[in-house]
């Protein structure tokens, strides 16, 4: 008899206004989904459906929140908040722009993976504590939800450090790896063993889109 396996979906929030203004907002509030964010989520709401989720943790960022509770209404489920699918914080570089960043500091997203002292200096959570938490909450969820499908609404990076755990890409190809808002990164864990189903997954209209 064929044994089940425990599943995990990651999603990627919607369209959050951050995104389209190219801020880094980190844990701060005030960056709601976009009305294209929301119209993301209601339709992989959708495309979830017929996936047989038991349960639903998310991010307690109001981008991921958000995203989540649109998905958990269209299976008539509730979503639980837990602290360790959060955003990274962005340290004092919180609120800048994307081209101030780099003008200032350079390529901050690849000294990010790379695990550079620009990091740390400027109170950023580093790419090991993100990967540590997350490990953690899939550790947590295959004892507490074995043989069953569970949905975690986050943000790019977490989903990149559950991705970096199982296929170790380089630090270059970390950065060039793009995780579309309101996409699933699936994973499968068969005996303890984790593997990649697919990455950035969604409703098919969107991949001629983007």
């Amino acid at each position: 008899m064929q044994s089940l396996l425990t599943l995990f979906l990651f999603l990627r929030h919607g369209q959050a206004k951050n995104n389209v203004e190219r801020i880094l907002a980190g844990r701060t509030k005030g960056f709601p989904l976009t009305e294209l964010g929301i119209q993301q989520a209601e339709k992989i709401g959708d495309f979830l459906k017929p996936l047989n989720i038991s349960k639903i943790y998310c991010s307690p960022i109001e981008r991921a929140e958000h995203t989540a509770r649109i998905v958990a209404n269209k299976m008539d489920l509730r979503c639980d908040i837990d602290e360790r699918l959060t955003e990274i914080d962005m340290g004092t570089f919180t609120g800048m722009h994307y081209d101030e960043m780099f003008e200032k500091h350079g390529n901050v997203f690849l000294k990010f993976y790379q695990g550079h002292p620009v990091i740390e200096n400027n109170g950023i959570e580093t790419f090991s504590s993100v990967k540590k938490r997350i490990l953690d909450m899939v550790d947590h969820c295959s004892r507490k939800h074995n043989e069953e499908t569970i949905l975690l609404v986050t943000h790019m990076d977490p989903i990149k450090s559950i991705i970096s755990t199982i296929l170790q890409p380089r630090p270059e190809s970390l950065y060039e790896m793009i995780i579309r808002n309101a996409s699933l990164t699936i994973l499968k864990n068969d005996q303890s063993v984790f593997s990649m189903v697919a990455i950035n997954s969604m409703n098919s209209e969107r991949y001629q889109q983007e």
